[in-house]
Protein backbone atom coordinates (compact mmCIF):
# COMPACT_ATOMS: atom_id res chain seq x y z
CA UNK A 1 0.00 0.00 0.00
CA UNK A 2 1.18 3.50 -0.84
CA UNK A 3 0.68 6.53 1.39
CA UNK A 4 1.38 10.15 0.51
CA UNK A 5 2.00 12.61 3.34
CA UNK A 6 1.53 16.26 2.40
CA UNK A 7 2.74 19.09 4.63
CA UNK A 8 1.49 22.61 4.01
CA UNK A 9 2.95 26.08 4.49
CA UNK A 10 5.40 26.91 7.25
CA UNK A 11 5.72 23.31 8.38
CA UNK A 12 9.28 23.38 7.04
CA UNK A 13 9.95 25.66 10.04
CA UNK A 14 8.90 23.10 12.65
CA UNK A 15 11.31 22.92 15.55
CA UNK A 16 11.94 26.65 15.46
CA UNK A 17 8.47 28.09 14.77
CA UNK A 18 6.38 28.76 17.87
CA UNK A 19 7.50 25.67 19.80
CA UNK A 20 4.90 26.40 22.48
CA UNK A 21 2.20 25.77 19.88
CA UNK A 22 3.80 23.32 17.46
CA UNK A 23 6.42 21.57 19.60
CA UNK A 24 10.14 21.16 19.08
CA UNK A 25 10.11 18.24 16.65
CA UNK A 26 11.37 19.05 13.16
CA UNK A 27 9.60 18.13 9.94
CA UNK A 28 12.46 15.82 8.98
CA UNK A 29 12.06 13.99 12.31
CA UNK A 30 8.32 13.60 11.68
CA UNK A 31 9.01 12.25 8.19
CA UNK A 32 11.61 9.81 9.55
CA UNK A 33 9.19 8.58 12.22
CA UNK A 34 6.49 8.07 9.59
CA UNK A 35 8.90 6.20 7.29
CA UNK A 36 9.84 3.86 10.13
CA UNK A 37 6.19 3.21 10.99
CA UNK A 38 5.25 2.75 7.32
CA UNK A 39 8.11 0.27 6.89
CA UNK A 40 6.78 -1.75 9.83
CA UNK A 41 3.36 -1.82 8.17
CA UNK A 42 4.84 -2.76 4.80
CA UNK A 43 3.70 0.52 3.23
CA UNK A 44 5.54 2.69 0.74
CA UNK A 45 5.54 6.29 1.95
CA UNK A 46 6.27 9.53 0.15
CA UNK A 47 6.38 12.93 1.81
CA UNK A 48 5.98 16.36 0.28
CA UNK A 49 6.08 19.88 1.72
CA UNK A 50 5.28 23.15 0.04
CA UNK A 51 4.40 26.69 1.00
CA UNK A 52 2.52 27.07 -2.29
CA UNK A 53 -1.16 26.25 -2.61
CA UNK A 54 -0.83 25.30 -6.27
CA UNK A 55 1.98 22.85 -5.55
CA UNK A 56 -0.14 21.22 -2.84
CA UNK A 57 -3.03 20.86 -5.30
CA UNK A 58 -0.67 19.31 -7.85
CA UNK A 59 0.67 16.88 -5.23
CA UNK A 60 -2.87 15.71 -4.46
CA UNK A 61 -3.64 15.32 -8.18
CA UNK A 62 -0.37 13.49 -8.83
CA UNK A 63 -1.22 11.01 -6.06
CA UNK A 64 -3.93 9.52 -8.29
CA UNK A 65 -2.76 6.19 -9.66
CA UNK A 66 -0.11 5.75 -6.96
CA UNK A 67 -1.41 6.52 -3.47
CA UNK A 68 -3.96 4.37 -1.68
CA UNK A 69 -4.30 7.04 1.02
CA UNK A 70 -3.25 10.61 1.76
CA UNK A 71 -2.35 12.20 5.08
CA UNK A 72 -2.45 15.98 4.79
CA UNK A 73 -1.64 18.83 7.11
CA UNK A 74 -2.81 21.75 4.99
CA UNK A 75 -1.77 24.15 7.79
CA UNK A 76 -3.19 27.63 7.19
CA UNK A 77 -4.71 26.49 3.88
CA UNK A 78 -7.11 24.37 5.95
CA UNK A 79 -9.19 27.48 6.53
CA UNK A 80 -8.90 29.10 3.11
CA UNK A 81 -8.29 26.65 0.28
CA UNK A 82 -11.25 25.54 -1.75
CA UNK A 83 -8.69 24.44 -4.38
CA UNK A 84 -7.06 21.85 -2.09
CA UNK A 85 -10.51 20.72 -0.95
CA UNK A 86 -11.63 20.28 -4.56
CA UNK A 87 -8.46 18.35 -5.48
CA UNK A 88 -9.02 15.90 -2.62
CA UNK A 89 -12.64 15.44 -3.66
CA UNK A 90 -11.64 14.98 -7.30
CA UNK A 91 -9.05 12.23 -6.80
CA UNK A 92 -11.24 10.21 -4.46
CA UNK A 93 -8.30 8.91 -2.42
CA UNK A 94 -9.11 8.35 1.27
CA UNK A 95 -7.61 11.30 3.11
CA UNK A 96 -6.90 12.01 6.77
CA UNK A 97 -6.50 15.65 7.82
CA UNK A 98 -3.83 16.28 10.48
CA UNK A 99 -2.93 19.20 12.73
CA UNK A 100 -0.20 19.37 15.34
CA UNK A 101 -2.14 21.78 17.56
CA UNK A 102 -5.75 21.53 18.65
CA UNK A 103 -7.17 23.97 16.11
CA UNK A 104 -10.52 23.93 17.90
CA UNK A 105 -8.95 25.37 21.06
CA UNK A 106 -7.28 28.23 19.18
CA UNK A 107 -8.52 31.35 17.40
CA UNK A 108 -12.07 31.09 16.02
CA UNK A 109 -10.90 31.40 12.40
CA UNK A 110 -9.01 28.11 12.85
CA UNK A 111 -12.18 26.21 13.79
CA UNK A 112 -13.46 25.99 10.20
CA UNK A 113 -11.89 23.52 7.78
CA UNK A 114 -12.53 23.34 4.05
CA UNK A 115 -10.77 19.95 4.08
CA UNK A 116 -12.78 18.15 6.79
CA UNK A 117 -15.92 17.64 4.66
CA UNK A 118 -13.93 15.66 2.05
CA UNK A 119 -11.62 13.84 4.49
CA UNK A 120 -12.33 10.53 6.20
CA UNK A 121 -11.41 12.17 9.47
CA UNK A 122 -9.39 14.79 11.27
CA UNK A 123 -6.73 14.31 13.96
CA UNK A 124 -5.58 17.38 15.86
CA UNK A 125 -3.83 18.38 19.03
CA UNK A 126 -1.34 15.58 19.64
CA UNK A 127 1.77 17.26 18.25
CA UNK A 128 3.93 15.00 16.11
CA UNK A 129 1.90 12.04 17.35
CA UNK A 130 -1.01 13.39 15.30
CA UNK A 131 0.81 12.09 12.23
CA UNK A 132 1.42 8.70 13.85
CA UNK A 133 -2.29 8.47 14.74
CA UNK A 134 -3.17 9.44 11.17
CA UNK A 135 -1.04 6.60 9.84
CA UNK A 136 -2.89 4.20 12.14
CA UNK A 137 -6.19 5.61 10.86
CA UNK A 138 -4.97 5.04 7.30
CA UNK A 139 -4.11 1.47 8.25
CA UNK A 140 -7.69 0.95 9.41
CA UNK A 141 -9.10 2.54 6.25
CA UNK A 142 -6.92 0.38 3.98
CA UNK A 143 -7.69 -2.81 5.88
CA UNK A 144 -11.38 -1.98 5.73
CA UNK A 145 -11.10 -1.46 1.99
CA UNK A 146 -9.24 -4.75 1.60
CA UNK A 147 -11.96 -6.59 3.46
CA UNK A 148 -9.79 -7.10 6.53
Amino acid sequence: MNVLVIHGPNLNLLGQREPGVYGSVTLSAIDAMLRDEADQLGYALRTFQSNSEGELVTAVQDAAGWAHAIIINPAAYTHTSVAIRDAIAAVGIPTVEVHLSNVHAREPFRHASHIAPVARGQIAGFGADSYRLALQAVRGILEEGAGG
